[in-house]
């Protein structure tokens, strides 16, 4: 298996001087919440794009309105099957973000201390700017890791859309791969999905590796959107010692 060496002290990526990474307090969870739901929403534009590139969503477009227009000489009716199947689209694509975030609401979410910070090998951080949380980012051990391989992974990335390009994202996740080697775990596991460009850019820039691929459920698969499992792999002692 590829080995990616983890970055020398010297070529840390830190956040800018304006911002502060710390770990969660109770205080945070109101916007923690917030910050995590609208970025999820964010890639509902994406996923309809991704959408309008599939043939059979093209032949779904194109078809119905012929089919409309050749059976009722309609031109009105045919231009607004075509709205009506874009709404319906959107709307299809907007459902499967909207359950995930219901889910993690209802899930680790919904006490975020019990959840990630009442043991030492698990936490949970926001990044700081100006008083007000601008990123977070969590991170919980993998309890059904493949034998002799201890994995951390990697939760609910996200940073406010005004403070995108800061550098805020590659400093939360060299967060949680500073606190993974030190607690000793051997790989730092996550999952993101094809429309989540930036953050699969990211990922892969920082020395993630994709491991696999699947289909989410049964609404994703539709869309033909899959999900992509990324590893970041630390060096062993042996390996380190060379």
């Amino acid at each position: 298996t590829p080995k990616f060496i983890f970055p020398p002290k010297d070529t840390r990526i830190l956040p800018m001087a304006t911002h502060h990474i710390r770990k969660y307090q109770e205080i945070d969870h109101k916007r923690v919440l917030d910050l995590f739901s609208k970025g999820m929403i964010e890639h509902v534009p994406a996923t309809v794009r991704h959408m309008l590139k599939l043939p059979q969503t093209f032949l779904l477009l194109l078809g119905v309105p012929v089919t409309l227009l050749l059976a009722s000489g309609s031109w009105l009716l045919a231009l607004g099957s075509d709205v009506t199947l874009l709404v319906f689209l959107w709307m299809l694509a907007r459902h499967p973000w909207r359950q995930y975030v219901v889910k993690c609401l209802q899930t680790d979410l919904a006490d975020i201390t019990k959840s990630y910070l009442r043991a030492r090998d698990s936490c949970f951080w926001v990044a700081e700017s100006g008083g007000q949380v601008a990123g977070i980012v969590g991170a919980l051990p993998v309890e059904d890791s493949p034998p002799g391989r201890k994995q951390l992974q990697l939760f609910h990335l996200s940073v406010a859309l005004e403070h995108r390009g800061e550098g805020l994202g590659k400093a939360l996740v060299m967060t949680v791969l500073q606190f993974a080697r030190a607690q000793g775990y051997s790989e730092v596991v996550l999952e993101t999905s094809i429309v989540q460009q930036d953050a699969l850019t990211l990922y892969l820039r920082m020395g993630f590796q994709k491991t696999g691929e699947y289909f989410f459920d049964k609404v994703f698969r539709l869309l033909g959107i899959y999900t992509i499992h990324l590893t970041y792999f630390f060096p062993s002692a042996q390996e380190g010692s060379l």
